[in-house]
C-alpha cells in the first residue's frame, strides 16, 4: 500500500465530502496510477483543473503517482502569474458556445435569451453530448460529473447551482460573459437566430390582441417561430437587468 498527500484549492473542493475540504489529507493506493486517475477516482474531473504540483513541481495528468508524493492541485488561475508553469486546462474557446445536458434545459433557454448559441435536446446521451462538443467546439454544462471524466472532453464545466436563475448567473460569471449578452436575439426553442418582420407579412400568424398593441415582431430562420413584446418579454427583461447590473449573486 502507497500513500500520498493531496491538497484541493478553491472551487474545486465543491467536489469533496467535508472532511478533506481545503486541508491537506492522506490518500492509500496501490499499483501504477496517474496522478488524473487519481484525482478523478475522488470525484474531481480533469476540466476543472489548470495546475498539478507535485512536491513543489509542476506535472502533466500522465505522471505517475510515487509513494509519499505531495499533490497539490489548483483550478483556474485569476490573478496569480503562473505563466512558467504547466497549464492543464485547454485555453479558452474564442466563440462562447455551448452544449448542455438533459438537467439543464431551463438554463439553456436562459443563454438562449441572452443571446448565447447553446444546443440541448433532453434525448442526447452523454456520448452525443462529448461528440457535439468535439465537432463544434462547444463547452459542456453538465450536472453529471462523469462526463467531464471522460478523457476526450477538452472543454466542460460542472454547473454548481440546482435554481436556473442562479445556473445562469454561475456561468455568466465563470465565463466572463456579461459585456457578450445579446438578449433576445435567439430563438428560445431552436436556438437559431432571430431576425425582424414586416407585421404585414405575418397578419395572418398573430393573435387578434396582439394585432391591435404591438408593431414590432422577430421571426427565427429555422422554426419560424414568431417574437413580440409582451408581458413575457417583460419578465425576461428583469431577469436580464438583473444579471447585468449583478443584483443576484452566482453562488
Amino acid at each position: 500500500m502507497k500513500k500520498v498527500h493531496l491538497r484541493f484549492y478553491e472551487e474545486l473542493n465543491d467536489f469533496l465530502p467535508e472532511e478533506k475540504k481545503k486541508v491537506r489529507f492522506e490518500h492509500f493506493f496501490t499499483g501504477r496510477v496517474s496522478v488524473k486517475d487519481m484525482i478523478e477516482s475522488l470525484g474531481v474531473p480533469h476540466t476543472e483543473i489548470d495546475l498539478i504540483l507535485v512536491n513543489e513541481t509542476s506535472v502533466g495528468f500522465d505522471y505517475i503517482v510515487n509513494d509519499n508524493d505531495i499533490i497539490s492541485i489548483y483550478p483556474e488561475f485569476e490573478s496569480l502569474d503562473i505563466s512558467n508553469l504547466q497549464h492543464l486546462r485547454s485555453k479558452p474557446l474564442r466563440s462562447p458556445k455551448f452544449v448542455v445536458d438533459v438537467h439543464l434545459g431551463k438554463l439553456a433557454r436562459y443563454l438562449r435569451m441572452l443571446g448565447f448559441d447553446c444546443i440541448y435536446k433532453n434525448a442526447y446521451n452523454n456520448f452525443e453530448i462529448i461528440d457535439i462538443s468535439l465537432k463544434e467546439k462547444r463547452t459542456i454544462l453538465t450536472k453529471d460529473r462523469s462526463i467531464l471524466k471522460n478523457k476526450m472532453v477538452t472543454h466542460g464545466y460542472w454547473v454548481r447551482n440546482d435554481k436556473p436563475e442562479r445556473q445562469t448567473i454561475e456561468v455568466i460569471n465563470r465565463f466572463d460573459l456579461k459585456k457578450l449578452t445579446k438578449e433576445f436575439s435567439r430563438c428560445l426553442d431552436c436556438n437559431n437566430v432571430l431576425i425582424e418582420e414586416k407585421k404585414e407579412n405575418i397578419i395572418d400568424k398573430i393573435p387578434p390582441k396582439v394585432k391591435n398593441y404591438h408593431n414590432e415582431f422577430y421571426r427565427c430562420i429555422s422554426c419560424k417561430k414568431i417574437y413580440w413584446r409582451g408581458s413575457h418579454y417583460e419578465r425576461m427583461q428583469k431577469l436580464v437587468d438583473k444579471i447585468k447590473t449583478g443584483e443576484l449573486k452566482s453562488l
